[in-house]
């Protein structure tokens, strides 16, 4: 009967604290005691800081906690503890921010942030102790995922415990309404060990003066390299609103390696090293930019407010782990001689038209169409984005698009209003006896088109809205719409390219000669795509089926230049640049870049808009031998349709997602209802809504995204979590006492009856047996089981990261503007060649966590 007792008893006590100690996955962070954040009703975010990811990740939400600045040129920081205790490596940094409002943001890894308050004013500095810039952001940058095996290590004995979120308000327009800004970004952590460790290597110019009307200005930074390896992998620069083109290289024996070259008028994202850039020790890193005081009346110089200038050169890249150094700058020229010798594109303006200018340009600047609800619905766009861009997309099935009656679809393109275009060849077909040995079409006899080969459709319903293209076509091919809503389209019979209005009914610009085929700059050879620069309007073409060539015309169509040749059977893989097709292009306007769909090839090739440099290929065995369509969607996700499989090959033909950064393949996805039989072209919206047309089953399918744990977590940053009290309070010891602060009284009562009933089931069952249930071993099997659920791990406390204020011990490079904010005194890494110290985008402190 002791027995029985005592087995009772273990039983009660195994069953309560499973009731009452059960932990979500959240448990395995620290309880935050008295830090809850208070955020405005008007905030995206929640008060939900830490969101469980699986076993080993987690998402950590950084937010500016409602604040409303009361003057321009504002910096305000505050500080959020890492919630764990071990080692953690930052893996992906997810923005939330909008150029209308913010300026730029930083974010520092650091010990102890320089306030304990909600949030400050950054004046009294980021962080007490040295800190590390681990992100930056300005103009509506998109998200910054790391390559596979490479993270920012944060805590445990060597990282910082405290991150340190700096926004920088610019002009305060936007505020007129009074309205709360929770600006900031989202993590993505893990605790499995990387075998690289990020780093954040900061080039900077301290003393550039700028003259009044001096139309070229030069800055440059060079530092001779002295620790361990290095390798890059990403790149972003940053100046104000006189900076024309910034440009970063490696120089090893006098020879020129290009790091990143971008204009920091555009986004100011993280953009991929286009080609592996390694740093080995005496390597030069140098960097300059270029200026331009004109429509100044007096000199500018290097300084925080709007009315200064900036000159950074921002490198991420990765080391070993046990030689990692989390973050380096450079601040001087170590060699002025040498710039002599700087390639020529460095000092080549990169065009940003006007309208993207005042788009982008948030100080002191009236935006007269913005107001609240458009920055809502700005922010709830990037809250809509996918963290990490790890999904998966399958067939709308309810999509009734997929029953159209259409001829052989061969191109798709999206409107701006988001229209679904549809471009299909009627009652044309393209076969064997469509062309001669020397391209020439033979079909001539049949006339034109009769049907409207261009379709507009409502993408919910797939009803047509317009069509158009009426006896203008003979064998339609590629399609693409231009920010102003004009198609241009490809007809390969024709060997011509067409601009058409939507509503027009005779073409606006027509380029090639009609039924001729040739090589030279007048002529096609049956040309497959066009894609136009939305920035500066250029039109790019693909040609073609016998051409292998991407050709270059200003936008009025005159020619510019072309590159690419066919590719050498004899020589087995094709080289860069070479073309067996040209088949599809994707302008990828954020990278400057142009990327083709080599089909025969089975490759993705993309190119530097400006000179058409080779940058990189995609290729992936699952491709098979043919790649037909490529499509881009900003924010950084790729998609592409490949062909069916050869007699004897087993890669089904599908479709892909991939990472445009790293080239992985994040999915595939294949139809749910038909087959596909050739994808011919591939098109995607902003919300992940993929559409692909298939030139043989004469079908369009529409795919939808599925939500995936990345996606959840964003819904569950934006709804209101419930009071997590009991987990912040819970303890393995007194776990009944403690447990009920702050329980609801219902939950309570249910989890003191769940013990009680499951007793009485045993005693009624002990009798019915009349027979003793567990033995000694039993018992031991229990106690050793209540152990393992009671030894639970707690939390320490946390740290901070941060990063002084450079300028404030360089007073020789002090400026009005800069003064205010720089009151800090360095706190950078030091190296052996420059003897400089904090960041300076905003050289002003970061904030500092609340206690826990």
């Amino acid at each position: 009967m002791a027995g029985l007792i005592n087995n009772l008893l273990i039983l009660f006590l195994v069953f309560q604290n499973i009731c009452l100690g059960f932990r979500s996955p959240l448990s395995v962070f620290k309880r935050y005691k008295d830090t809850t954040r208070s955020l405005s009703s008007e905030c995206l975010g929640s008060d939900q800081t830490v969101i469980s990811l699986g076993l080993s990740d987690f998402a950590l939400d950084i937010r500016m906690p409602g604040v409303t600045p009361k003057q321009s040129d504002t910096y305000l920081c505050m500080s959020v503890p890492l919630p764990v205790d071990d080692e953690a490596y930052v893996v992906d940094f997810k923005p939330h921010a909008s150029m209308d409002t913010v300026h730029h943001m930083l974010l520092f890894g650091c010990n102890e942030p320089s306030s304990t308050e909600n949030y400050w004013d950054c004046d009294e500095g980021t962080c007490k102790d040295k800190s590390n810039i681990l992100y930056a952001w300005a103009r509506n940058a998109p998200p910054t995922r790391l390559p596979k095996g490479v993270g920012f290590r944060v805590g445990g004995e060597t990282g910082g415990r405290f991150f340190v979120l700096q926004v920088h308000y610019g002009d305060i327009s936007a505020f007129r309404d009074k309205h709360k800004d929770c600006s900031g970004v989202t993590l993505h952590l893990t605790h499995q060990k990387q075998p690289l460790i990020a780093g954040m290597y900061l080039m900077m110019s301290v003393n550039t003066v700028i003259p009044p009307g001096e139309k070229v200005v030069d800055a440059d930074i060079a530092c001779h390299y002295k620790r361990f390896p290095m390798h890059l992998f990403a790149y972003r620069v940053h100046t104000h609103r006189l900076g024309k083109v910034v440009s970063g290289y490696r120089v090893r024996n006098g020879q020129w390696t290009l790091i990143g070259r971008q204009s920091p008028q555009l986004p100011q994202a993280f953009y991929p090293v286009e080609r592996p850039v390694d740093i080995s020790y005496d390597d030069i890193l140098a960097a300059r930019c270029v200026f331009s005081g004109e429509g100044r009346t007096t000199e500018t110089h290097i300084g925080g407010t709007a009315n200064d200038e900036m000159c950074n050169f921002y490198i991420m890249y990765y080391m070993e782990a046990k030689h990692a150094v989390s973050y380096m700058t450079c601040t001087q020229n170590a060699n002025p001689e040498m710039f002599r010798n700087i390639p020529q594109e460095a000092n080549i303006p990169i065009p940003v038209k006007s309208d993207m200018l005042k788009m982008t340009h948030g100080h002191h600047e009236e935006t007269k169409d913005t107001d609240k609800s458009s920055l809502l619905q700005q922010a709830k766009k990037e809250e809509e984005e996918i963290l990490g861009q790890d999904f998966h997309i399958e067939e709308a099935v309810e999509w009734p698009g997929l029953d159209l009656k259409l001829g052989q679809v061969s191109g798709l393109a999206l409107d701006p209003e988001h229209n679904l275009v549809i471009f299909h060849r009627g009652d044309h077909v393209w076969d064997e006896n469509s062309f001669d040995s020397k391209f020439v079409y033979q079909q001539r006899g049949l006339g034109p088109i009769e049907q409207n080969t261009i379709l507009v459709l409502n993408p919910s319903n797939a009803k047509l809205l317009h069509s158009m293209g009426k006896s203008l076509f003979y064998l339609p091919h590629g399609l693409s719409i231009d920010k102003n809503g004009n198609y241009w389209v490809t007809d390969v019979a024709l060997h011509q390219v067409f601009k058409l209005g939507a509503d027009d009914k005779e073409p606006l610009l027509i380029l090639g000669v009609a039924l001729q085929p040739g090589s030279d700059r007048n002529h096609f050879c049956q040309p497959t795509d066009v894609a136009v620069d939305p920035i500066t309007g250029s039109i790019y073409v693909s040609d073609g089926y016998c051409n292998s060539r991407i050709i270059q015309f200003s936008p009025n169509g005159l020619y510019v230049m072309q590159w690419g040749e066919g590719t050498e059977t004899s020589s087995g893989r094709a080289r860069p640049g070479q073309f067996h097709i040209p088949h599809s292009l994707a302008l990828i306007p954020d990278f400057n870049q142009l990327c083709v769909a080599d089909r025969e090839n089975g490759r993705i090739q993309c190119f530097r808009l400006e000179t058409g440099e080779f940058l990189r290929e995609i290729k992936h065995k699952s491709f098979g031998r043919e790649l037909f369509a490529v499509s881009y969607v900003p924010g950084g996700l790729l998609f592409a349709v490949n062909g069916m499989p050869y007699p004897g090959e087993t890669e089904p033909v599908q479709g892909f997602v991939m990472n445009f950064s790293t080239g992985e393949i994040i999915s595939t996805f294949i139809p749910l209802r038909k087959s596909f039989e050739m994808p011919h072209d591939v098109v995607a919206s902003e919300d992940k809504t993929v559409y692909v047309g298939d030139v043989l089953a004469r079908a369009v399918w529409k795919f939808v995204s599925t939500e995936k744990s990345e996606a959840i977590v964003e819904a569950r940053l934006k709804s209101k979590p419930e009071s997590t009290d009991p987990v912040k309070k819970q303890e393995k010891q007194h776990s009944v006492q403690q447990a009920s602060t702050g329980v609801p009284f219902v939950l309570i009562t249910t989890l003191l009856i769940i013990p009680v009933v499951v007793l009485l089931a045993i005693l009624v069952f002990i009798r019915w047996r009349k027979t003793t249930v567990y033995g000694a071993d039993g018992e031991h099997k229990l106690d050793s089981s209540s152990g393992r659920i009671l030894g639970r791990l707690r939390g320490k406390g946390g740290g901070g990261l941060n990063l002084g204020n450079f300028f404030a011990s360089h007073k020789g490079y002090s400026r009005k503007g800069f003064d205010r904010l720089s009151t800090e005194g360095s706190d950078q890494e030091k190296d052996e060649d420059d003897g400089t110290d904090s960041e300076e985008e905003c050289s002003a402190p970061p904030p500092a966590p609340s206690s826990s």
